[in-house]
């Protein structure tokens, strides 16, 4: 059983928002890490308080490659300075949508081959947060314990507090169907999916919706938001079917490139997720939820620490 004095709690510094939450969360002090910019561009890193005999915590999204990298030597620092144990969590995984290839293609499956890397700095532990498949879980030699949690209550709970009357959940395609079943059942509300054919990295198709959309609020559901090319798709879908109203729902909202301004564009007034993603905020298109309480419960959970 840990105890809080006994506990490192730092970030990368694409979480340095929510492990802030997370700290708070915890009745624990974050621990700024120090770091410097030297001239060539290397990044120095150092711990300002001693790491051995203390079960270091890292909390880190990678959603380029500095920050991937950063992840990586915060681990193998901790192990270099005799942590005791040394537990991650990662909010948002960089190339999570890439951890399958096609045949004959030379492609790297990067969802798979990054992973591996943190598993290879060698954490004790490792979660993540809705993930889009669960085969990056296994991409370790047994060693490291994994955990994949999921934000359908916190999601859920955001959705009622929104008041949304007579929706529909709606899959853009067939393998999140699960998923957005699971919210289903915890909002007591009627599911659909539709057809999402992927034809290149960042293209897709979308086919017909079920009827039973029709004069309702459909709420589209997935794991991220990163072009909102297929979401939109959907969209379109929906209206066709007969919805009313159409919301969007993802954990991740990366809203890359002019995401938000076409979903604007396309009349959407709410996109409901996460602050899985660095800078995801409520404003007046997004309507953001913490993961923080999701993150402090586990690791209560993992290292045994009594509930304040």
């Amino acid at each position: 059983m840990a105890k809080r004095s006994n506990i490192l709690l730092i970030n990368n510094i694409a979480a340095e928002a929510l492990a802030e939450k997370v700290a708070n969360e915890l009745k624990v002090v974050r621990t700024e890490m120090k770091r410097q910019r030297f001239a060539d561009g290397e990044l120095y890193h150092a711990f300002p308080t001693e790491v051995a005999s203390k079960h270091v915590v890292i909390i880190a999204s990678t959603p380029d490659d500095s920050a991937q990298q950063e992840l990586v030597d915060l681990i193998a620092g901790a192990r270099y300075w005799n942590a005791l144990s040394v537990n991650v969590v990662i909010p948002y995984l960089g190339y999570s949508t890439m951890e399958r290839v096609r045949p004959e293609s030379g492609e790297i499956p990067k969802g798979i081959t990054r992973t591996r890397q943190i598993f290879r700095s060698r954490p004790n532990y490792v979660a993540f947060v809705d993930l889009h498949s669960e085969a990056v879980l296994h991409a370790h030699a047994g060693e490291i314990r994994t955990r994949h949690l999921w934000t359908e209550r916190y999601g859920a709970e955001k959705i009622r507090r929104l008041g949304l009357k007579d929706f529909v959940l709606v899959s853009p395609d067939y393998g999140f169907s699960k998923r957005v079943s699971r919210l289903a059942g915890i909002l007591d509300c009627p599911h659909t999916a539709a057809n999402k054919d992927r034809y290149d990295v960042d293209k897709t198709i979308v086919g017909q919706l079920s009827g039973v959309i029709k004069g309702k609020t459909a709420v589209i559901c997935d794991d991220m938001i990163r072009t909102g090319g297929s979401m939109l798709q959907t969209v379109d879908r929906c209206y066709e079917a007969g919805a009313v109203d159409v919301a969007v729902m993802a954990t991740h909202l990366v809203l890359a490139g002019k995401a938000r301004q076409r979903f604007a564009e396309r009349g959407i007034h709410c996109i409901i997720g996460a602050d899985t993603y660095p800078g995801s905020c409520s404003d007046d298109l997004l309507q953001v939820f913490s993961v923080a309480p999701l993150i402090a419960n586990e690791l209560r959970k993992h290292l045994r620490l009594k509930k304040r």
